[in-house]
């Protein structure tokens, strides 16, 4: 099949699908990643962006479709950046990211799990309770749009609607778009924090000038319609104030416990997935009495404070002051003394090697994209018995892991993907290690 010479369509065989949700198909023997197209698809399609190796396509038109291949529920998928495989049914979007879990472990950790888990699922709408949108004033689009970015673009989608997003505010969409329009600052509002809990839904509005009173009293406004909390940012997360005293403070609930959190603070988007992710970790890890576990990367408590109620005791360690001081409150909120706290940069392996842990039996990682290389590292690993990773990064797991399993004498026990953002490329899993 000859190669095209001007970015003309050309039909492609598609044989599997990339790691972040592409199909692959090659043209005169050049890979291309086919963005819409699925495995065992002939498909039409043409050349957005050239590279050396590989080229990067767009789905034209499907000659002849996959079987698994369904209807996206969303009018703005394929523009928007916020799901990319609404066009894949829901049991092969999971078998598909096992399979990119699995393939990483073995190609960059040279490691097997002994178990593989049935994945965690949980609701496939209206799961989304953090997101980031952006705003931007467009005089051709008629106003201020809101949405996710665009799929490999920094312009924002025009979301009139959003079926991930927690319906407490994807019904809000359009009157969010008029809000900003009548802001006397319209064009310096550049992005949206949404932070939504168990009882009440917050916004962060992110304004590069200063508001008048006209403007606070429509953000007030709509707040009191709508029942969402608006907060307003000027510089730095140390900026973020509630327009007004908020109604309900933000807080979810997870194995009988309350945990309260401040909208810029980090939570799992997935109240579901969260729920089931912290029993199985519970599950793993079951600690007794006598137990001393340390949660590192612990945000405001997600783990720690389950595993305080069933372990002797937990040190939580995470390298944002503030995150540590909500987790403290919340530790003392629902009553549990037997937790301690601790500020450290995980990404540093000195700072780690000099961490007083106090020996723990037990280990729970739940780390940033970047992994825990330095703890895997720099850690004391002699006497602890079972770690539970929480990756939301399998690239960055899998080396981990590897090292867990070559240098520290740990064998990878079982793992499984948790479905945490459907419809989307991410993967996320729970792993257990246990003494080889």
């Amino acid at each position: 099949m000859s190669r095209p010479r001007r970015r003309e369509p050309v039909t492609l065989e598609i044989d599997s699908l990339s790691h972040e949700g592409r199909g692959v198909g090659r043209v005169d023997g050049k890979t291309v990643f086919v963005h819409g197209a699925l495995p065992g698809e002939q498909v039409v399609a043409r050349v957005t962006r050239r590279h050396g190796r590989y080229d990067e396509a767009e789905t034209l038109e499907v000659l002849r479709a996959s079987p698994r291949r369904i209807t996206p529920r969303c009018a703005h998928f394929g523009v928007c950046g916020g799901c990319s495989l609404q066009h894949v049914d829901e049991d092969y979007q999971l078998e598909h990211k096992q399979a990119v879990l699995l393939e990483l472990l073995a190609h960059h950790g040279q490691v097997e799990p002994a178990r593989l888990a049935a994945p965690i699922r949980g609701p496939q709408w209206g799961y989304r309770r953090k997101a980031r949108l952006g705003a931007k004033h467009v005089a051709k689009k008629g106003g201020v749009i809101v949405g996710f970015r665009e799929r490999a673009s920094p312009y924002v989608t025009d979301c009139q609607a959003c079926d991930v997003l927690d319906a407490r505010v994807a019904r809000e969409l359009p009157a969010l778009r008029a809000l900003l329009d009548g802001l006397s600052i319209r064009d310096r509002v550049p992005q949206l924090e949404v932070a939504c809990s168990d009882d009440v839904a917050a916004i962060v509005v992110r304004h590069l000038a200063p508001l008048d009173e006209n403007d606070r009293d429509a953000l007030a406004a709509f707040a009191r319609r709508s029942g969402i909390d608006i907060h307003l940012q000027s510089g730095g997360l140390e900026t973020i104030t509630p327009l007004s005293a908020p109604s309900t403070p933000l807080c979810y609930r997870v194995d009988g416990l309350t945990l309260h959190f401040e909208p810029a603070d980090f939570t799992q988007v997935n109240a579901a997935i969260n729920e089931q992710m912290v029993a199985r970790a519970l599950a793993h890890l079951a600690p007794g009495a006598d137990a001393r576990v340390a949660d590192l990367f612990c945000g405001i408590g997600n783990f720690t404070l389950p595993l305080a109620r069933r372990a002797g005791q937990v040190v939580g360690v995470e390298g944002a002051a503030a995150l540590v001081a909500r987790a403290r409150e919340n530790a003392l909120g629902n009553g549990l003394e037997n937790c301690e706290f601790a500020v450290c940069d995980l990404s540093s392996v000195e700072a780690v090697a000099s961490l007083a842990l106090g020996n723990p039996s037990h280990l729970l990682l739940d780390p940033p994209r970047a992994g825990a290389a330095a703890v895997v590292e720099g850690l004391d690993f002699s006497g602890i018995e079972r770690i539970v990773y929480v990756s939301c990064n399998p690239v960055t797991f899998a080396r981990d892991a590897g090292v867990l399993v070559a240098r520290h004498g740990y064998r990878l026990a079982e793992t499984g993907i948790l479905d945490m953002f459907p419809h989307t490329a991410h993967v996320e899993s729970l792993s257990l290690f246990t003494r080889g």
